[in-house]
């Protein structure tokens, strides 16, 4: 394990708590903590963040990563800080936005990433949601883009990857009109795969999580890098990178023990390597 792996659940954060192994083993749970602002994102929500998801990906003791808000805030996230966008002008504006953003963040990373749509997800926070892999939500939970309503447009990748999620028609009626929608019409669109009540949320996140992370580090990367790419990639590029990320496997040690497990009726010890 690598020293700054190591240290990141030593680290003192203001906005955000981090955790590993509480709800499932191999799985790390990264919460926003801003209830006084349900957990808008600041300047200091998006650094510590950016922080503690680099520390994450490098620790060997995480397979899969949980992000939620705390539910003090009853709010995934509210959206950005407007106080601070209403300070910023052209320069700083192009300062702020240079990448990689904390949606870049969570979109490169090499780890399955699940969010616990605790509450509302709008603007940023529906942003970030959409930067996830998978998106579970509480029944109560509103999702939107209402930043045409303070004579803005999305700028942290809805306007890209709502339209790869839910279509360019249903991307337009959202960004272009600023309605928020509910959890359950949302799961109709296709904008999150999983709608529960606020008691069996944690069930399925985790349940997902967990059934995600009892397999190889290895093949679990290797997959998410090859999902990810269907997104980025026309079809026989796509298949081609699959292909290459397929055959890199043969020269694991983890191929090696997940056949020999299957053939002798056993669970795998995957080893990462």
């Amino acid at each position: 394990m690598s020293d700054r792996s190591s240290d990141v659940l030593e680290r003192s954060y203001e906005t955000i708590e981090v955790s590993i192994g509480d709800h499932a083993e191999h799985v790390a749970t990264v919460t926003i903590d801003r209830p006084e602002a349900r957990n808008a994102l600041n300047a200091a929500v998006r650094d510590e963040l950016k922080d503690a998801l680099a520390s994450l990906e490098s620790d060997d003791r995480v397979r899969v990563l949980v992000l939620t808000g705390s539910d003090d805030a009853k709010a995934f996230v509210a959206g950005a800080d407007v106080a601070e966008l209403r300070e910023r002008g052209l320069v700083d504006q192009r300062e702020k936005s240079t990448p990689p953003r904390v949606y870049e963040y969570v979109d490169e990373l090499d780890l399955p990433v699940i969010a616990r749509l605790n509450g509302h997800a709008l603007g940023g926070g529906c942003e970030l949601a959409t930067a996830c892999d998978v998106r579970i939500a509480d029944e109560r939970a509103k999702l939107g883009q209402p930043e045409i309503s303070l004579g803005l447009i999305p700028g942290g990748g809805a306007t890209q990857r709502l339209p790869r999620l839910i279509g360019e028609g249903q991307a337009m009626r959202l960004i272009c009109s600023g309605e928020l929608i509910d959890a359950t019409e949302a799961a109709q669109i296709g904008l999150v795969e999983t709608v529960c009540s606020p008691d069996e949320l944690d069930d399925e996140v985790y349940g997902l999580a967990e059934s995600m992370a009892q397999h190889s580090p290895l093949a679990l990367e290797y997959a998410t890098r090859a999902i990810r790419a269907s997104a980025r990639y026309p079809l026989d590029q796509g298949i081609e990178y699959e292909t290459e990320l397929f055959v890199q496997l043969f020269a694991t040690e983890d191929k090696n023990e997940g056949i020999d497990a299957f053939f002798e009726d056993r669970d795998p010890e995957w080893r990462g390597r």
